[in-house]
């Protein structure tokens, strides 16, 4: 089949896909939990906004707007009492509401609100949802959705290109065989999970003049399992291994200045009961590791590098642009304002994914 036939086209701009001033309204991971320990309170820049998260006195987090709202000083300066946070500069005090409780000069208290902003901890770290009510869960990898997990960090790491670009890579289905040298053709499914979260999975057995595969191939009883899940546009879960011990690792993602990228790994399991469990867990958590840096090896010289441009898209490039479509379709954001864009695209945006899921 000649390299025309098999082309296929993007249609039209994107709007929010690779974007360097917008993103999807989500969880966003913050800052490991670890660095914020009881009655501390840290600065955060998040998408381009200055925020604070504490832990109160009852070890529950607060993440509110960064500046006080009297005179605009930082509240990363000031101090955590009980669960409420005191301003250093005039010694305003804000509850975990974000209500101003006390003003000492004043002796009485007026009707000061600051902003706050949703936050839960998950994997080690802290995230944070960038709209007003969580419309869904943090990601998770939908295979472990109904089980207990035990996790753990794995590498942080900077990517000089967008999130976006970072997370195709996975269901760059020909760069397998290009890059990372793997002998097996690979088509991708995908599934919408809910509004948020899409994900692909390997159909295609093949490979079997390879003896790799043929090595491999005792140990799966349908396709090579490789899948993947998507949850806003950023974060990602990979499942990869064998019938009896499936690997999960996390990519969680978030754009920084210009378009760019910082991440965190996280390496996750099943929790397995017992001393077996305990003994067992730590073990595959490293295994989990040593895949997961076997995949990020090839690829990190390409980030440094690539000025994405999908110019020819190809029948291979399917799941891409089936990501692409996904990313655009949601509710998105300005960087630095969190606020809502609505611009002429969003019509566009609604027609082109029911041509899509016609497609399909």
């Amino acid at each position: 089949m000649s390299v025309k036939s098999q082309t296929i086209s993007l249609n039209r701009q994107t709007t929010t896909f690779n974007h360097p001033k917008r993103f999807i309204e989500g969880w966003y991971w913050a800052i490991p939990s670890r660095k914020v320990r009881r009655s501390q309170v840290k600065a955060v820049n998040l998408l381009g906004k200055e925020l604070v998260i504490y832990r109160g006195k009852d070890g529950k987090l607060v993440c509110f707007d960064a500046y006080c709202p009297h005179m605009g000083a930082h509240l990363a300066e000031g101090t955590v009492e009980g669960n409420g946070l005191r301003c250093l500069f005039h010694n305003w005090k804000f509850n975990a509401n974000g209500t101003c409780i006390d003003i000492p000069c004043l002796g009485k208290n007026i009707p000061i609100q600051l902003k706050t902003w949703h936050v839960e901890e998950k994997y080690g770290l802290i995230w944070v949802w960038t709209g007003d009510i969580p419309k869904q869960p943090l990601p998770f990898v939908p295979e472990l959705e109904n089980y207990r997990c035990d996790s753990l960090l794995g590498s942080h790491f900077e990517k000089n290109c967008h999130p976006n670009v970072v997370m195709i890579n996975a269901i760059d289905a020909h760069h397998f065989n290009t890059v990372h040298n793997l002998p097996l053709e690979i088509i991708f499914a995908k599934q919408q999970l809910n509004e948020n979260a899409i994900t692909f999975s390997n159909i295609t057995r093949g490979g079997e003049n390879s003896f790799f595969i043929r090595l491999i191939r005792p140990f799966y009883k349908n396709a090579v399992t490789y899948s993947m899940c998507y949850w806003y546009g950023s974060t990602g879960t990979v499942t990869v291994g064998p019938d009896f011990l499936h690997f999960h690792i996390m990519f969680a993602l978030r754009m920084t200045e210009n378009g760019k990228t910082e991440g965190q790994t996280i390496l996750i399991t099943k929790k397995r009961r017992g001393i077996l469990g305990w003994l067992l867990n730590p073990i595959v958590l490293w295994l989990t590791k040593i895949v997961g840096n076997y995949f990020a090896k090839g690829d990190t010289k390409i980030f440094k590098t690539i000025k994405f441009d999908l110019k020819t898209p190809l029948k291979a490039d399917h799941a891409i642009l089936q990501f692409i479509h996904h990313v655009d379709s949601q509710k998105t954001l300005a960087w630095g304002s969190w606020e809502l864009i609505e611009d002429r695209w969003r019509e566009e945006d609604r027609i082109w994914k029911l041509k899509g899921e016609a497609n399909d």
